[in-house]
């Protein structure tokens, strides 16, 4: 019988075997902004993500899939279910703590490469820049590893943490979360979101 976490990783992962044929396959689900995604996500996984928003599911964290898991559910799906609503936001903190502890125990060595990218991108998305920098220097090891068939998926993350980061370094937050959050933008965030590209 597979793990009650199986079908939401092989929802976002797929069975395509390498990282770059993964990430050709899934590349549209993860970072694409399709309402039928976001309804998918929801209609399959929103009980998951509401028990791991409300501090549930730690059964789950005590092996490296099932921590992958409860990551993605608190970080990556209510991007997808909550979009546009601060409740996108909502379990940023509880994976940002679920990361900390996850690598503190070696998990993500434990994962595949790709999957490692999901576990660092909490990191990415934290309004810091300590833990900016944590996620820069994860993604830059991560590509180093990485056979060089398979490294452009690994540095076109690194790329988007670098780029992150230099936003944070800026401004101190994500100004593109500013009209979501209630946040009143600056003239320079202002002048900053009208470029092109500038929400990620």
């Amino acid at each position: 019988m597979d793990a009650p976490w199986q079908p939401l990783l092989d929802w976002w992962f797929g069975h395509a075997g390498s990282a770059s044929a993964t990430a050709a396959q899934k590349g549209a689900l993860w970072f694409g902004k399709r309402d039928s995604q976001d309804l998918e996500a929801r209609e399959r996984f929103g009980v998951f993500v509401d028990q791991a928003l409300a501090g549930g599911l730690t059964g789950w964290t005590q092996c490296p899939e099932g921590w992958l898991a409860v990551v993605l559910l608190l970080d990556q799906l209510p991007r997808m279910i909550y979009r546009d609503t601060p409740q996108a936001f909502s379990g940023d903190a509880r994976a940002q703590k679920l990361v900390a502890q996850g690598i503190a125990a070696d998990f993500d060595r434990r994962l595949k490469p790709i999957q490692r990218v999901f576990i660092y991108l909490v990191f990415e998305h934290c309004e810091n820049l300590a833990v900016q920098n944590e996620a820069v220097s994860r993604f830059m090891a991560l590509t180093d590893e990485q056979p060089q068939a398979e490294r452009a998926v690994f540095a076109d993350n690194l790329d988007y943490a670098e780029r992150h980061r230099k936003v944070i370094a800026r401004f101190g937050r994500f100004p593109h979360r500013n009209a979501v959050l209630g946040r009143e933008s600056t003239a320079e965030e202002l002048v900053y979101l009208s470029q092109p590209g500038a929400g990620f």
